[in-house]
């Protein structure tokens, strides 16, 4: 996708907000000439404000260019690069079972931590890694401040695409740039959403492009309020353009937000009975209108109403699927109708595998593989693969479904 570089501004950046601001400029100008009519005399703008107005409209031009690519790959018919469509598991009398391609990867790998994987519109996995840096006790204090921020970014690149044939390494990019990764979902776009718990902010990158168009959080700054997360966990991204962010660690709770990132929904909010306790992983099943939520410290996976198509059912009653042998669920991932969920060490007799979920009948239906710390799942788009992720051991899972 190519290098991508920091961006060091506020909670939100977004569109919008240069929107606002071509509005205030047009008011101002608007008043400048409606002084002249009364016969004043208009001040001359300064040095500074001439170099505002040129940085602004060259930022326009950039968000012009942006909007109209996003606008290109939902309407150009171009084979080689539309998304695949998704999986339909209406017909299948049962659910399909996840199997382990053998030699895969045909190449050797030194990762650093696996925490996250997702499938790029050509249908190869790409993993966010965090190279050689580990998350240790010593890696935060007690109010969620990183303690390692004078290590620097990680030079390593911690985005590396895998070749879906041979799992070898075909494109990488994100170094110098994050602290801790963990989180990361490749929309219908390919648009990229990345979280870091050390920065506590979630980023939107745009596909060959080297700045975030959306970054939600303040840098190094946990907190709870409505500009602020707290080690994010994890995204999800509809087709409409509106975000979940899984917000995580420190405020257990879901971010609902629109396509321009600005706030519209909290989940849980009263009257809605639902405790979260880390929120770890996060899949959307739209055509049930359902975000499903690895709840990890709760031992469950819930899926209350995602609120896509109305606001109705939204607050009502979450479909929950806990059973003693589920143990703390790390991610989830849709597949149709199901939900596929890997939990991570939990007891000794709690195994650590991979779960298949039916949300509709709120139970576990099948079991499948076995891993030593699981941290995140994902599906092709049309079903023809899956891949799990480690950390410790730091590898990458691909499984076929027979």
């Amino acid at each position: 996708m190519g290098s991508l570089r920091r961006r060091d501004d506020g909670a939100v950046a977004a569109g919008g907000c240069g929107l606002i601001l071509l509005f205030v400029l047009f008011c101002g100008a608007f008043g400048s000439v409606r002084a002249m009519s009364h016969g004043l005399v208009p001040r001359i703008l300064p040095r500074e404000a001439e170099l505002l107005n040129s940085n602004f409209f060259q930022r326009m031009r950039e968000m012009i260019m942006e909007r109209a690519y996003e606008d290109a790959l939902n309407e150009v018919p171009n084979e080689g690069s539309q998304p695949m469509k998704p999986v339909d598991t209406s017909h299948l009398d049962s659910p399909p079972k996840p199997r382990v391609v053998e030699n895969w990867p045909m190449v050797s790998h030194e990762f650093g931590q696996v925490t996250a994987v997702s499938i790029n519109r050509e249908g190869n996995p790409v993993i966010f890694h965090r190279g050689r840096r580990v998350w240790s006790a010593e890696s935060f204090n007690e109010t969620n401040h990183f303690q390692q921020i004078m290590e620097g970014p990680i030079e390593d690149s911690t985005i590396l695409t895998l070749s879906a044939k041979t799992g070898e390494v075909i494109d990488e990019s994100g170094g110098g740039i994050f602290y801790m990764p963990h989180g990361m979902t490749i929309d219908r776009n390919g648009n990229m959403w990345l979280t870091d718990v050390a920065l506590h902010q979630a980023f939107k990158f745009m596909p060959n492009h080297d700045y975030p168009s959306i970054t939600i959080g303040r840098r190094f700054e946990p907190g709870s309020s409505r500009s602020h997360l707290c080690k994010p966990t994890a995204t999800a991204v509809a087709t409409t353009g509106e975000v979940f962010i899984a917000d995580g660690y420190c405020n257990s709770r879901i971010l609902k937000f629109n396509a321009a990132g600005r706030l519209i929904r909290t989940i849980p909010q009263p009257p809605e009975f639902l405790s979260l306790q880390v929120p770890h992983g996060l899949t959307l099943l739209e055509h049930l209108d359902l975000i499903c939520i690895a709840d990890r410290e709760n031992m469950r996976v819930v899926c209350p109403k995602a609120g896509l198509k109305s606001s109705f059912g939204e607050g009502t009653q979450a479909a929950t699927i806990q059973e003693p042998d589920l143990g703390h669920v790390y991610d989830v991932a849709a597949y149709g109708d199901l939900v596929y969920a890997v939990n991570g060490p939990t007891a000794d007799m709690i195994p650590v595998r991979g779960f298949t979920i039916d949300p509709r009948s709120e139970t576990i239906i099948d079991h499948w593989g076995k891993f030593e710390n699981p941290h995140s799942i994902a599906f092709c788009p049309n079903g023809s693969a899956m891949y799990v992720t480690e950390i410790g051991p730091n590898k990458v899972w691909k499984f076929e479904l027979v």
